[in-house]
């Protein structure tokens, strides 16, 4: 890069208003330094290929996918002020806190996040790794740092899974901006106009809830509202269970003099018992990196009652991942399920779907067999690619370090008379086996009588003892 252009990089950074002043300075330095930004490595990326895709949709074709799929839009006249009037790039972010394992219903922002980059959004992903500390310590803080690049891995893989190109992608951790002296300064002042009412409430639906809950779970909220100012976006793009700590940012970034922020929420994938998939709830998702039996064995225990659409996991997977990934991948939703005997089942629209599973066309069974068919091959590159990184599987092994040697129960000692597994039962009564001594108490039925005294009487003392008496 020659001094001229390198001047004009720097020029065009300092003038872009949707970088926070943080990231703008960051930027700079990098390229003072001769590096690249901090986006994601230009190893996978295709800039003609997403530029061409970007330059080919009007306004209004930009404006439809990025509201497509989403379940609900909130401050959606901001969002055509930018995209339809001011005719710039949307920047938002998607935060995950860096927790459980990455399931299966990880697949669905990242569908959506594919539809952002197809309009031409630039979009930020916030490994947020002090939100995973907060939340009742599901991670742990020796752990955070190795949580937060294993999800990183994670998620470049889904995207090239699902064949999207991540040039506009940017990673982020939580820590290099909740940790600043000014984010903390704004922290107290938030929590200066925030009650413990408001606090517990926003996070509800997200942060977990125990009897006796520790304050970080209070914090969590506020500094979710705080980030989408020190990311510098336009919007935050998250789960419809996210809509308690949308409507908080809302309320209160303006009083801090922050300006207000655009949400947008997809739609939340029931798990295969039929509540929402958890990292935290084996039962519940399928692994990202579950093998083909694994993930066999699960999909088979799954919810699905036939001929009911309503609380099935397996259809809406179907309808939040699995259509749309035929879309991302070939231009148009596909679902195919084999069959035995007859022409496979192919299904383009979620209404088909239904239709055919409520008239029982398409089976629970068969549903099963095709899920299981169709997220194996989703599932395939993702697999392969943690086999072929090193890297990744030393991250994975420190993330979530394999838990101690099962505690072997200790077995009772029942006493001498109790048979062992070295003795047998005849039919006649009689026992065999290398502890037939221990347990035999004569060696005739006639002597076993007579040592028990069969039929004589018992008479009980008040003092409960029993006195046997002559015939």
């Amino acid at each position: 890069m020659t001094p001229e252009e390198q001047l004009a990089l720097i020029e065009t950074i300092c003038t872009d208003s949707t970088l926070a002043p943080a990231e703008k300075l960051e930027r700079v330095e990098a390229v003072t330094r001769g590096s690249s930004t901090v986006r994601h490595s230009d190893r996978d990326a295709r800039p003609e290929q997403s530029e061409k895709v970007h330059l080919n949709l009007t306004p209004q074709e930009q404006l439809a996918l990025i509201k497509q799929n989403l379940q609900e839009v909130l401050k959606p006249e901001l969002l055509e002020e930018i995209v339809l009037k001011q005719q710039r790039p949307l920047c938002l972010y998607w935060g995950t806190a860096t927790t459980g394992r990455p399931h299966c219903a990880y697949f669905v922002p990242m569908l959506k996040i594919a539809s952002f980059l197809r309009a031409g959004c630039r979009v930020k992903i916030l490994l947020a790794d002090v939100h995973g500390f907060l939340d009742n310590l599901k991670a742990p803080i020796e752990l955070v740092e190795h949580r937060a690049k294993y999800y990183q891995f994670v998620i470049t893989s889904l995207l090239k899974a699902i064949g999207v190109s991540v040039e506009r992608l940017e990673f982020s951790t939580g820590k290099t901006h909740q940790l600043t002296s000014e984010y903390f300064m704004d922290l107290l002042r938030i929590s200066t106009l925030t009650s413990i009412h408001d606090a517990k409430k926003a996070g509800a639906d997200v942060v977990k809830q125990i009897e006796n809950a520790t304050l970080s779970g209070l914090i969590y909220p506020l500094m979710q509202a705080l980030d989408e100012e020190y990311l510098g976006v336009d919007a935050q793009f998250g789960g419809v269970d996210q809509r308690r700590i949308f409507t908080m940012a809302q309320d209160y970034l303006p009083k801090l003099g922050y300006r207000e922020r655009i949400h947008l929420m997809n739609h939340m994938v029931p798990g295969l018992a039929g509540e929402k998939m958890s990292a935290s709830d084996p039962d519940s998702k399928i692994d990202v990196l579950d093998n083909p039996d694994a993930v066999r064995k699960k999909i088979r225990k799954a919810w699905a009652v036939p001929k009911e659409i309503e609380e099935n996991g397996l259809l809406a997977f179907v309808q939040y991942v699995l259509l749309p990934t035929g879309e991302v991948r070939g231009g148009k939703p596909r679902f195919v399920v084999e069959r035995g005997e007859g022409e496979p089942l192919i299904y383009e629209t979620v209404e088909h779907l239904h239709e055919d599973y409520k008239a029982d066309i398409l089976t629970p069974q068969l549903l099963k067999a095709g899920v299981t068919a169709s997220l194996n091959e989703l599932l395939a590159p993702v697999q392969a690619d943690f086999r072929a990184s090193k890297e990744w599987q030393e991250t994975e092994q420190k993330a979530y370090p394999p838990s101690g040697p099962k505690k072997v129960k200790k077995e009772k000692d029942r006493g001498s008379r109790f048979p062992s597994r070295e003795v047998s039962a005849k039919a006649d009564g009689s026992v065999e086996g290398a502890e037939k001594g221990q347990v035999n108490i004569a060696d005739s039925a006639k002597a076993a009588l007579r040592k028990l005294s069969v039929g004589e009487k018992v008479e009980v003392n008040k003092n409960g003892t029993a006195e046997q008496l002559s015939r």
